[in-house]
């Protein structure tokens, strides 16, 4: 009988039921972050012969159906009424009731969002002797949401039981670290990144063309956070007047700030050097043709899109923010610089530029060792699969480049 590690010892493998908690929208559309890394887990969690159930709440934006199947996962949607602060209560205790009534039917509870449907699915779950994961993702949680300060009785009192999860998932050492000065109990604080589904990046294997322009990619939203204002800056600081063809910055993702962003490279005389690419079903396709991955975000929790720049075997140039300083280790596998530092953001691309292919590949294939050890499906998953056994995270430990080279 195949088996598997686990705290204290080795259990035999049965399929797992889980059913994953997410307070947002989840449909064939897509989504944001939050959801695109629930579909990756919960997609391969089923390849590998687990059952995935996704439970939502009947937004008003979303599909007016509360029972479906997208990619392949049943799709619970809760519906509650559109009443301020009544309506979250009232749908909060629909899914604990919708918790306790199908209890027989789930081994483990991961939350994907740390928000009032996560509350409640923390205080229920170990009431029922079920495992629960909260993930906490970062920004949004920490500055707008339950445990952002100021907040009310009623949320103190969701943030308790937010407490009451039976492992915190943090995405980066420092969303752990503000967890930790929270009140989160240290034992049961996990540093477990956003899986990354390695198999589906290619790293390029053959070099770069003679003639063909040094290619550097960034893959986002077009808004303020993302900090490509200082990224312009920097590229323009860099390359401005080198001849058309030896350069270019390649810009995937569509936003409000697009038509600012055609002024300002307008201005900073780059314009021949920028190329919008708009929306890509199949970015891997365009990080496959670049030389770089550039993040110059002002804040994050763990970007995806760094994730994906590294499993192409991309060196990355990003900013000190959370989760990108655990996985970017200047001359290693890319450059980090501080947020907003239009020099040394300027130094590196001209760095980066200067390097022959070869040695560009170099740092991209470190690059893509790093993430591999870290992030890759596998890796993650079989790390939840023990969580969702009722592992001790304590006994699972935290690899990351920064630790590894600290190391």
């Amino acid at each position: 009988m195949r088996r598997e590690a686990a705290t204290g010892g080795t259990r035999p493998l049965h399929p797992l039921r889980i059913y994953m908690v997410l307070e947002s929208d989840f449909t064939q559309r897509g989504g944001g972050g939050a959801e695109s890394q629930l579909r990756t887990l919960a997609r391969y969690l089923r390849r590998i012969g687990h059952a995935v159930t996704v439970i939502t709440p009947l937004l008003p934006y979303g599909p007016q159906i509360t029972a479906e199947r997208c990619y392949g996962l049943p799709v619970g949607r809760v519906p509650y009424p559109r009443i301020k602060v009544l309506g979250g209560i009232i749908m909060a205790l629909k899914v604990a009731g919708l918790l306790v009534k199908r209890r027989r039917r789930y081994d483990a509870l991961h939350v994907h969002i740390g928000h009032n449907l996560g509350a409640m699915t923390c205080l229920i779950g170990p009431l029922l002797g079920k495992p629960v994961v909260l993930k906490i993702s970062g920004w949004w949680e920490l500055e707008k949401g339950l445990l952002a300060p100021g907040r009310g009785p009623i949320d103190a009192l969701s943030k308790r039981w937010l407490k009451r999860a039976s492992v915190v998932q943090a995405l980066s050492t420092r969303i752990a670290g503000e967890l930790e000065k929270q009140g989160f109990p240290r034992d049961k604080i996990l540093v477990l990144p956003n899986a990354v589904d390695t198999n589906r990046f290619r790293v390029r294997e053959t070099l770069r063309a003679p003639g063909t322009p040094f290619t550097a990619v960034f893959v986002g939203r077009l808004v303020a956070e993302k900090g490509l204002g200082a990224l312009f800056e920097a590229w323009a600081q860099a390359f401005a007047g080198r001849p058309t063809g030896q350069v270019r910055l390649r810009l995937v993702g569509g936003g409000p700030l697009e038509e600012e962003l055609r002024t300002t490279a307008q201005r900073l005389g780059i314009a021949d050097q920028v190329e919008f690419l708009g929306h890509r079903d199949r970015v891997e396709e365009v990080l496959a043709e670049a030389d770089l991955g550039v993040l110059p975000s002002r804040i994050e929790g763990l970007s995806n899109t760094l994730l994906e720049f590294m499993a192409s075997g991309l060196p990355v140039l990003a900013t000190r923010v959370s989760g990108s300083e655990d996985f970017v280790v200047t001359g290693r596998n890319g450059w980090l610089v501080d947020v907003s530092d239009v020099g040394a953001m300027a130094a590196a691309l001209r760095e980066a530029a200067s390097l022959s292919s070869a040695r560009l590949t170099e740092i991209g294939r470190q690059a893509r060792h790093d993430v591999v050890e870290a992030a890759a499906l596998d890796a993650v998953v079989g790390k939840l699969l023990q969580l969702y056994r009722g592992g001790d995270p304590r006994a699972l430990g935290a690899t990351t480049p920064a630790a590894a080279e600290a190391r």
